[in-house]
């Protein structure tokens, strides 16, 4: 399958500076509550500088993650060496995932579609290479359902600003029907307010399980 590199490192920098400031306020818990519970061959989906790799649990026996961006990716091999669990980093886009079909037993998007060039896209090829029965593990900021928060996050993704000062992310993707639409059941679900950062807006993010049918 052919993959694209994505090179923006100003971005990736920008990216990491915040995630760091988000860790410290609670992030890597939602990481771990994320992760816990999986066993078998697990792709990440925009795995970006390996932040989820400390949190697999030992019954994970191979995870291959896929980041597009190439500063990134260099960081998340390196992270990928320190893992508690097999860790192969790998290039590659939401819409071309390098792996066969149903050949993972789980699947992890973190913080990733918000910002994939199309959802029913990214969704429909992390359905194929789900085994039939599949977990798909979610943690996404989404639109708020509450005005004005809801009018300013479409205000600024319609201004075209938000998405390309922030490496394609959106603040109004409603993701959750997403993956109900691109035909996973959702199973568990959790919707809390979040802000990464001391000065930033706390926004809406979802963090659940959905299973391939």
């Amino acid at each position: 399958m052919a993959t694209t590199d994505r090179t923006n490192p100003r971005f990736a920098r920008m990216y990491m500076r915040v995630a760091a400031k988000a860790e410290e306020r609670g992030s890597s818990d939602h990481r771990r509550r994320l992760l816990e519970g999986l066993s078998g061959t697990v792709l990440e989906l925009g795995a970006g500088h390996g932040l989820n790799f400390p949190h697999y649990p030992a019954s994970v026996t191979d995870v291959i993650a896929v980041e597009p961006e190439t500063t990134l990716r260099a960081e998340a091999s390196a992270a990928a060496a320190r893992a508690p669990v097999p860790v192969r980093v790998v290039a590659g886009d939401a819409d071309h995932l390098p792996v066969d079909d149903a050949g993972v037993d789980a699947a992890v998007a973190s913080l990733v579609l918000c910002s994939v060039p199309d959802q029913a896209d990214a969704l429909a090829e992390l359905a194929r290479v789900l085994k039939p029965g599949g977990e798909l593990r979610f943690y996404e900021h989404v639109v708020p359902t509450t005005q004005p928060k809801r009018a300013m996050a479409k205000f600024v993704d319609g201004t075209g600003l938000w998405p390309k000062f922030a490496g394609g992310c959106h603040a109004s993707r409603d993701t959750a029907a997403s993956i109900e639409a691109a035909g996973f059941a959702i199973e568990s679900f959790d919707r809390f307010d979040f802000s990464p950062g001391r000065f930033e807006p706390s926004m809406p993010h979802i963090l659940g399980i959905a299973r391939r049918a």
